[in-house]
């Protein structure tokens, strides 16, 4: 497999980050129902899909360490890769849709309308549920709004295998990132061209457009790990010198392009950072992401609500709504911790336990070719 193929595909770091990046979406997402909107400090928080686009990027790194050998060597199928992809992200989206209508029923049976009533159309429920939702296919979006990327990554799986096997070779880790960086400024054009707006602007219903260069980019940056980049003695400094750049760039203005480029440094240098030891709060926080990611609208539409109840009685002072909105943030870790805990975890040991290898119904073989059935 080259230089790369002993390397490790965990890195504490880039779990870090992943939960880290988790964090701002939940920021991200939560600006709306501040007392005052966040934008009017720093347009800052109004780039919080950057987070989005890092989830992206890294998914298509993430695969690449972990399938891209078993896929070279023929060792899964592509419709086991696409299966079990499916079944990671699929159960837990349901259960969570699931909680959402059971919810938004109740408060419309007791007459009480949610406050984003918009966000949860019933006619927008059904592609939600077959997370075909990104595929263009409509217009409506809301409900569990970030898994428009879950909707977008399944077309991303279904094409992993083809693409990671036609990048093998001896392609110099630089060519890749190149082409790598190439895909996402030839996609930004393309979108320009077709809908007068860049491809990191486009909105969730044409996610697979906005998904599939951001993935492709991060399954070449794992190429080009494989390839033997970065050094490991160079991948903590230029984790650095990327993330830096990349805070420099967001204080300047919008640079999305560069921004990608850097985010792709970023989860390749990172992912060679070497980990002293076992972390166990870096595993811990990169399980607890996923849940973080498809529970905190859920947790804003039950506590915002609240919220907003409490501000319609009582007006109470701005203090008291600054921390009433503060709150929201570690009730959404709580609950992506019970989440992976008490459904997550048990779902994919079910599906595990499903997708296991059975062992043939009928003996194997004699070596002369013989063998009676029972």
């Amino acid at each position: 497999m080259g230089p790369g193929s002993e390397r490790a595909p965990r890195s504490a770091l880039l779990d870090l980050l992943r939960f880290a990046a988790a964090g701002l979406i939940v920021l991200y997402h939560y600006r709306f129902d501040s007392p005052i909107k966040l934008d009017l400090f720093s347009p800052l928080f109004d780039r919080g899909y950057l987070a989005t686009d890092f989830f992206l990027i890294l998914s298509g790194y993430v695969l690449g360490r972990a399938y891209g050998r078993q896929i070279a060597l023929g060792k899964v199928s592509d419709e086991q890769f696409l299966l079990r992809r499916v079944m990671r992200v699929w159960p837990a989206h349901v259960v969570m849709l699931v909680a959402f209508a059971a919810v938004i029923g109740a408060a419309e049976m007791a007459g009480r309308a949610p406050h984003n009533a918009a966000q949860v159309q019933w006619r927008d429920w059904p592609a939600q549920l077959a997370l075909i939702q990104a595929w263009g296919l409509h217009r409506g979006e809301g409900w569990n709004v970030p898994t428009w990327t879950l909707s977008a990554l399944i077309v991303c799986y279904a094409g992993f295998p083809t693409l990671w096997r036609r990048t093998l070779g001896d392609w110099p880790a630089a060519s890749l990132l190149v082409i790598g960086v190439s895909v996402l400024a030839g996609a930004d054009l393309v979108s320009e061209a077709l809908y007068g707006q860049g491809v990191f602007d486009l909105p969730s219903n044409l996610g697979v457009m906005r998904a599939l260069p951001l993935f492709v980019f991060g399954a070449l940056v794992a190429r080009a790990s494989e390839a033997g980049w970065p050094l490991r003695r160079w991948a903590p400094w230029q984790a650095i010198a990327a993330f830096a750049g990349f805070c420099v760039l967001q204080a300047t203005g919008k640079f999305d392009l560069p921004s990608m480029a850097l985010l792709g440094v970023l989860i390749g240098a990172a992912g060679e950072v070497p980990a002293r030891g076992r972390s166990g709060l870096a595993d811990r926080a990169a399980k607890v992401s996923f849940a973080l990611y498809i529970t905190h609208v859920f947790v804003a539409t039950l506590w915002f609500n609240f919220i907003h109840a409490v501000d319609a009685r009582f007006n109470p002072p701005a203090w008291e709504q600054w921390s009433l909105w503060g709150m929201a943030f570690p009730a959404a870790l709580i609950a992506a911790v019970v989440f992976e805990r008490w459904a997550d975890r048990p779902l994919q040991a079910g599906v595990a336990a499903l997708l296991r290898p059975r062992p043939g119904r009928y003996p194997a073989l004699a070596p002369n070719g013989s063998g009676r059935r029972h």
